[in-house]
């Protein structure tokens, strides 16, 4: 016999989890005692929402699910922006909640709601576990699911006393690969005929290329076929800008706008779209409309059609292969492919404007200069969200995969801390720094505290302009009067340093630079605050950018 909350540490253990984070409740009291007696590390973290960003990040880095803990009720509902934020971002992950005993109710009511039903919304299955014999099934079939094509999270409810019930020692169901199908040659060969056709064909990464197991892939791909590409937002740093032994320069920029950037000169000259890896969760990367180009859709799934992306022909299946029977097919056989690519320079030249600016506070494309500056090739950037992350997606390069890491799916602000966390939880020998404007770090500041007491090698940079930047930003755009998006901030360092981090005050343009060295340097948790000066928001991504449409630069295709 063998008590229920051991049978599910085992199955976990089964799977290859090494660490759940996340905040236990008296309903999760038989598991947290099944897991001081196993292999795996339990991370208390501050808040709920935080292990669910930690879990979802851990599986975006490693292609495993992530898992994370809670309570019932209140504590299971703080992981719900979590699953949504795995759900949007195609991030594996395993939610495990607790629940009052469901054989009695000596409580009535106290503290119960139905998360079962609350989680469905927001994850791929979410169920009850009612019984111990079913444990070892419904957590095998809980990883294959969440890791499947396209990846998500998965919800699991252990009430208190099945955790606590003995039962069978019911053998575990052993975990095996699950092969994708890839696509057809007949498919492969009309597709690459139409590549071969194109005068102008570019090459777009989106986020269903993130994967951690195609970086090779995807830098194969455009070596041998020498087609200039741009990415998505969250595609960004899902191939290096300039892999390291490849043909480089074919990185012609990042669509963190869906029209009238400068990347979208090339995008509109475009008569062929290569669309590898495309999921219209994100803000569309550009409009498509009558008259446009034809766009041919890669991806492990087939494209949801929407109002402005619906593909032409596609290639269906597992993209990574995939890609390597296109490229045998298209190398060497396409004399326009690099049509495009003469428009390179000039795209960047233009984004990177600003770059050098010595204004102080400081404007966003010098705060992006110089993180690239202190940050070697394989540290990792994880971005909250605000406006910094369009300058950020627009200006920073990525010369190894995987290296910068933002959200534009569900786009939740307080993501970036505990995401940078569980980047340096699993590279801790890389450095790792979390940008976050103050308003999103002190929606969870408090797990500053958990990454001291882990000892991270971390740093943290806030971007302070005390307002709720983006929408502040937008609110001007529509010229509504500025109202309701400013705030005071506690003083920063102080605060730091209250839970046993470091922490530097930016005070001039000159030393920012080595101010964020020198927190690196440090080594252990460091906070570095930086003014920004966000009047280039309206001058470059509203005013500049509109006069270039008007001066015939750029189509406009609407708003």
């Amino acid at each position: 016999m063998i008590k229920g909350s051991d049978l599910f540490v085992r199955a976990l253990e089964n799977e290859g989890v090494t660490r759940i984070f996340g905040v236990p409740g008296e309903e999760n009291l038989d598991f947290v005692e099944s897991l001081r007696n196993s292999s795996i590390e339990l991370v208390v973290t501050r808040h709920e929402q935080s292990a669910a960003f930690m879990a979802a990040t851990h599986g975006r880095l490693t292609g495993r699910p992530g898992v994370c803990l809670s309570t019932l009720g209140p504590g299971a509902l703080n992981l719900a922006t979590g699953a949504a934020y795995a759900h949007l971002g195609a991030m594996p992950m395993i939610l495990i909640t607790g629940q009052k005993a469901i054989k009695s109710s000596q409580q009535a009511r106290f503290q119960i709601v139905d998360m079962v039903a609350t989680m469905k919304p927001h994850t791929k299955f979410s169920r009850q576990i009612v019984s111990t014999t079913s444990i070892p099934t419904i957590v095998r079939e809980a990883f294959r699911v969440a890791t499947e094509e396209r990846p998500g999270p998965v919800h699991l409810e252990l009430p208190e006393d099945v955790a606590g019930d003995m039962g069978p020692d019911v053998p575990l169901v052993p975990p095996h690969l699950i092969e994708l199908p890839i696509a057809t040659p007949a498919a492969l060969d009309r597709v690459a005929e139409m590549v071969r056709q194109a005068s102008r064909p570019l090459v777009m990464v989106g986020a269903a290329a993130s994967r951690p197991r195609l970086g090779a892939y995807l830098g194969d791909f455009l070596a041998r076929t020498r087609i200039p590409f741009f990415t998505t937002q969250m595609g960004k740093g899902v191939v290096a800008d300039h892999p390291e032994g490849q043909p480089i320069d074919l990185w012609v920029g990042t669509a963190a706008l869906s029209e009238r950037d400068y990347v979208h000169e090339a995008i509109d000259r475009a008569d062929l779209i290569l669309s590898i890896g495309h999921d219209t969760v994100e803000k569309p990367p550009f409009l498509m409309g009558p008259g446009g180009p034809t766009v041919i859709h890669v991806g492990f799934t087939a494209a949801n059609v929407e109002e402005v992306y619906f593909p032409h022909a596609s290639v269906i299946g597992d993209i990574g292969p995939n890609l390597s029977m296109l490229a045998d097919r298209l190398q060497g056989q396409l004399p326009n492919g690099s049509a495009l690519l003469p428009l390179r320079d000039d795209i960047l030249r233009q984004v990177m404007e600003g770059s050098d600016d010595d204004r102080f506070p400081l404007i966003p494309q010098r705060i992006v200069a110089d993180v690239r500056k202190v940050m070697p090739d394989d540290g990792i950037v994880a971005l909250d969200n605000g406006m910094y992350k369009i300058w950020f997606a627009r200006n920073y390069r990525t010369p190894l995969s995987n290296t910068l890491l933002l959200d534009n799916a569900l786009a939740t602000m307080g993501a970036g801390l505990p995401s940078a966390m569980m980047a340096a939880i699993n590279h801790p020998g890389r450095q790792v720094l979390a940008v976050c404007g103050d308003g999103g770090f002190m929606m969870n500041s408090q797990e500053l505290e958990t990454a001291v007491r882990l000892g991270l090698n971390l740093v943290v940079l806030i971007i302070e302009d005390k307002a709720y930047g983006m929408i502040r930003w937008k609110q001007a755009v529509d010229k509504f009067p500025d109202f309701g998006m400013t705030f005071g901030n506690p003083d920063f360092i102080a605060y730091a340093e209250s839970y046993g981090a470091s922490g530097s005050r930016v005070e001039t343009c000159e030393e920012f630079e080595s101010v964020l060295q020198s927190a690196f340097d440090r080594g252990g948790v460091h906070v570095v605050v930086v003014p920004v000066d966000y009047s280039e928001n309206t001058r470059v991504l509203i005013d500049q950018l509109q006069s270039r449409v008007l001066a015939g630069g750029v189509a406009n295709n609407g708003d």
